[in-house]
């Protein structure tokens, strides 16, 4: 009996990964953007023409790049406004830590008491002083309330000063986001946009990002504010 040849282990070929694919939609038809590489050299994006023919040019990617910086430099927040509102979110910080503090404080005082009326009730109850029909009744409102403090408890222990600090963190990205970007490679920087949005559409001229929350909400005060103006008259990228 004649044997078939082993097949040969043929190393696979690994699907080669495009710094801004995935993040990119066609505005002409709602495709997906996907991108090729030309003269093993060249990187192209363009809309994946599925429903049809699309308008959308070839972007090279060093182009494509470009524009989506832009992105960044519409979040940008001014220095001096940065400032302000750090200041803002660490004095809601300290109010709140003050304010948690005092809760916590009443609810341990009130603990204490209600854990002090058991104990004292369950020794009446074992010295006679009362009914164990009034013991039940009594404890079984006072276990109640014992577990609701508890579980106050539990909730003000949850309670972080975090999500201060991540506000701070985000604003100081959003201040900084546009100066990273033009210093880092392609992967580098699209790594930056995917925390900031969460999908570009792009045609020929513009760009239509849609950022991630809290984002969106910079983006919408830095158009209302005039930041951007304020930012290109009178800021200088710096290498911190």
């Amino acid at each position: 009996m004649r044997l078939n040849p082993l097949p040969l282990n043929r190393p696979k070929q690994l699907k080669r990964r495009f710094a801004f694919g995935g993040l990119l939609q066609c505005a002409y038809d709602d495709c997906r953007g996907t991108a090729e590489l030309k003269k093993n050299r060249y990187t192209y994006y363009h809309c994946t023409g599925y429903r049809r023919k699309c308008a959308l040019p070839y972007m090279p990617e060093k182009e494509l790049g470009d524009r989506l910086g832009q992105i960044l430099k519409d979040i940008h927040i001014p220095d001096d406004v940065l400032a302000k509102l750090e200041s803002s979110l660490r004095n809601d910080q300290n109010r709140i830590e003050a304010q948690t503090k005092a809760e916590r404080d009443h609810l341990t005082q009130r603990l204490a008491q209600v854990r002090g009326r058991i104990e004292r009730a369950y020794l009446d109850k074992l010295d006679g002083k009362i009914t164990k029909e009034f013991w039940l009744a009594r404890s079984e409102t006072w276990n109640r309330e014992e577990q609701q403090i508890l579980m106050a408890l539990e909730g003000l222990q949850q309670h972080s000063p975090d999500r201060i600090l991540d506000g701070v963190r985000i604003l100081e990205l959003a201040n900084k986001a546009y100066f990273l970007y033009v210093k880092q490679s392609p992967s580098e920087q699209a790594k930056l946009l995917r925390i900031v949005l969460s999908n570009c559409k792009v045609d020929a001229t513009a760009l239509y990002p849609t950022y991630r929350k809290p984002f969106d909400l910079i983006f919408e005060r830095t158009k209302k504010a005039g930041w951007r103006a304020r930012r290109e008259s009178n800021s200088r990228p710096s290498d911190s």
